[in-house]
C-alpha cells in the first residue's frame, strides 16, 4: 500500500511539474511573439513606412499585454502620430490644398482651422514664402484636449481619435479648474506677472517656461516649466504645466479655439 502511495505520489508531482514547465513554455513564446512584433514595427518605422509601423503597434495593443508594456506601446503610438502630423504623408484627416495667387499661410491656417507652423512642418517649409500652384498638405483634424487632474495626463485629440498622451503638473489643493473651456490666446516665451511686476522670459524667477496658451478660465493656462522634476505631481497655482519640449509641440499643434475639457 505504501508502495503505491509512494508511486502515486512521484506521479503526481510529475505531473504537476509538466504542467507548470507547459505554462513556462506558453509564457515565453508569448513574450518572444510580442518581441517579434515589436521588431516588426520598428523595421517598418526604420525603413520609413511610419504608417505602417505604427498599424503594427496598434495591433499589438490587441494582443493580452502587461501595463507596462502597453504604456510603452501608447508612448511610442504617439511618437509616430505626430511625426505623420509633422510629416507631408496623406492621411484620411488632411487635404492637399493647391495654393492661389492670393493666398497666405495665415489665409490657409485660418480657413482649415489649424496653425501656421504645422503648415511649414508638414510641408517642409522653411520660411513663410508660398507660391501659386504649390500643393500643400493641410492636417484638417479638429484637435481637442482632454486633462485628467487625478492623474496628471494631458490627452491630445483629434476628432475622437487619441494622438498623444502628455505627463503634466496641476494645481495645488485642486486648484486647477474642473470643466470645459477654450484657448484663447498663445504666447511664446510669455513674461510672468507676480506682485503687479513682468518677470521677462530670460529671468530664472520666471516660472512659465517657453510657451503660454491662455485658456477661458481668467488667469488659468497650459504652460512649460522651468522645474522638470515637478512634472506628474499637483504643485502650481491652478495652471497646467508642460515639459518644454513637450509644450512647444502642443503649441505647434494646436489653435486658438480649442476646446480644453478638465476633469477630477
Amino acid at each position: 500500500m505504501n508502495k503505491r502511495i509512494g508511486l502515486a505520489v512521484i506521479f503526481l508531482i510529475l505531473a504537476t511539474g509538466l504542467i507548470f514547465a507547459g505554462i513556462k513554455i506558453k509564457s515565453n513564446s508569448y513574450h518572444n511573439k510580442i518581441k517579434s512584433q515589436i521588431a516588426s514595427a520598428e523595421s517598418y518605422f526604420s525603413s520609413g513606412k511610419i504608417l505602417e509601423a505604427r498599424d503594427a503597434y496598434k495591433n499589438i495593443l490587441l494582443e493580452n499585454i502587461d501595463v507596462n508594456t502597453a504604456k510603452t506601446i501608447y508612448d511610442r503610438i504617439g511618437e509616430l502620430n505626430i511625426k505623420i502630423l509633422f510629416s507631408p504623408i496623406k492621411t484620411p484627416d488632411s487635404v492637399i490644398y493647391n495654393v492661389q495667387p492670393s493666398d497666405t499661410l495665415d489665409a490657409i491656417s485660418k480657413k482649415y482651422n489649424t496653425t501656421i507652423a504645422i503648415i511649414k512642418f508638414a510641408n517642409n517649409i522653411k520660411s513663410g514664402i508660398i507660391h501659386p500652384g504649390m500643393n500643400l498638405k493641410i492636417p484638417a483634424a479638429k484637435f481637442s484636449i482632454v486633462i485628467d487632474k487625478s492623474h496628471n495626463i494631458l490627452t491630445l485629440k483629434a476628432q475622437e481619435e487619441v494622438v498623444k498622451v502628455y505627463n503634466v503638473s496641476t494645481g495645488s489643493n485642486n486648484s486647477t479648474p474642473i470643466g470645459t473651456f477654450k484657448i484663447v490666446n498663445k504666447i511664446v516665451d510669455p513674461p510672468w506677472y507676480s506682485g503687479g511686476k513682468a518677470i521677462p522670459p530670460s529671468d530664472p524667477r520666471n516660472i512659465l517656461g517657453s510657451r503660454w496658451m491662455g485658456l477661458t478660465a481668467k488667469s488659468y493656462g497650459i504652460h512649460g516649466t522651468t522645474d522638470d522634476t515637478s512634472i506628474g505631481t499637483q504643485v502650481t497655482q491652478g495652471c497646467v504645466r508642460m515639459h518644454n519640449n513637450e509644450v512647444n509641440e502642443l503649441y505647434d499643434i494646436v489653435p486658438i479655439g480649442t476646446e480644453v475639457t478638465i476633469l477630477d
